[in-house]
């Protein structure tokens, strides 16, 4: 007859529950041999360290420079011959006055200053705007009538139809005369040359002034040559 056994005596069924104990217990040591640290012991020598004395530096002190004293001071030396004078003595004193025309003594230099006259040297300067400029006797109207009385319209520029301004320049001498006439601008046709002569036969004009007195002064004057 064959013994069986008590299901609780039956370890087959409680295999599997060993197993893992065992498995959880290996991995367990493993863990605890990959963590486990070792420490080597090490051995701390000590040495005595000797403080070495270093001595102070000594700072050698130069001898300053001193200025070279100064130079004595002259002995005022004082006359002991000291003359006592009363109250009452007047003491003179002669003044000499010397004569400036005595050059017979030869201390005493004489300069003469010779003063010459101012030579007013004759205005040779020619003005443009002047403070009092220079008039026609009788004034514009005048010089304008003795010009168009006086001026002859030439043939040429008659035949030839021309008409214009011709533009003149001449210079008023302080004695009112007239010079160096010339023509600016032609028109052709002689009519400069006609303008030109009439001007240069101009009588006196009234100077022009500067501070009161007459002066050069160039003038321009336009003369219109017109057919009517």
């Amino acid at each position: 007859m064959e013994a069986k056994k008590t299901p609780k005596a039956d370890l087959e069924s409680k295999k599997t529950l060993f197993l893992e104990i065992g498995l959880t217990f290996a991995l367990a040591v493993a863990l605890v041999a990959f963590n486990w640290k070792s420490y080597e012991k090490e051995e701390s020598t000590f040495t005595q360290t000797t403080v070495m004395e270093i001595p102070e530096e000594q700072i050698i002190q130069t001898a300053e420079d001193t200025p070279p004293p100064p130079p004595p001071e002259p002995e005022v030396k004082l006359s002991e011959d000291i003359n006592i004078v009363d109250d009452d003595v007047k003491i003179e004193h002669k003044l000499e006055i010397i004569d400036a025309n005595d050059i017979s003594k030869p201390d005493v230099p004489v300069v003469k200053v010779e003063i010459q006259e101012e030579v007013e040297e004759e205005e040779t300067t020619i003005f443009t705007v002047v403070e009092k400029q220079p008039s026609f006797p009788g004034g514009d109207d005048e010089l304008f009538k003795y010009l168009y009385s006086n001026i002859k319209y030439p043939q040429a520029a008659k035949e030839s139809g021309i008409t214009g301004r011709v533009f003149l320049t001449f210079v008023v001498e302080r004695d009112g005369s007239i010079s160096d006439a010339k023509v600016l601008r032609d028109i052709g046709g002689g009519c400069g040359q006609e303008a030109l002569r009439v001007v240069k036969s101009m009588p006196k004009w009234a100077p022009g002034e500067q501070r009161g007195k007459p002066v050069r002064v160039q003038f321009n004057l336009p003369v219109l040559f017109e057919l009517q």
